[in-house]
């Protein structure tokens, strides 16, 4: 299973801070919850991959929003 191989699976995705400074990424989806503490510092880092990976998606003719 890899980055391009698509599932028929819904979830659900939350991002916000907790109590402790930490960045989260909740994911829940198909009786399964995964809660994702990063660092502001990391959590930057991945905003940075993601919108990367937008402006390549977007140069191969991705979808719109």
């Amino acid at each position: 299973m890899g980055i391009n191989t698509e599932r028929d699976i819904e979830a659900n995705l939350q991002i916000g801070p907790t109590d402790q400074g930490m960045v989260r990424l909740f994911i829940e989806g198909d009786g399964l919850e995964i809660p994702m503490d990063f660092t502001p510092d990391e959590a930057n880092e991945i905003a940075e991959e993601i919108m990367a990976a937008a402006g390549r998606a977007a140069q191969m003719g991705g979808k719109k929003g």
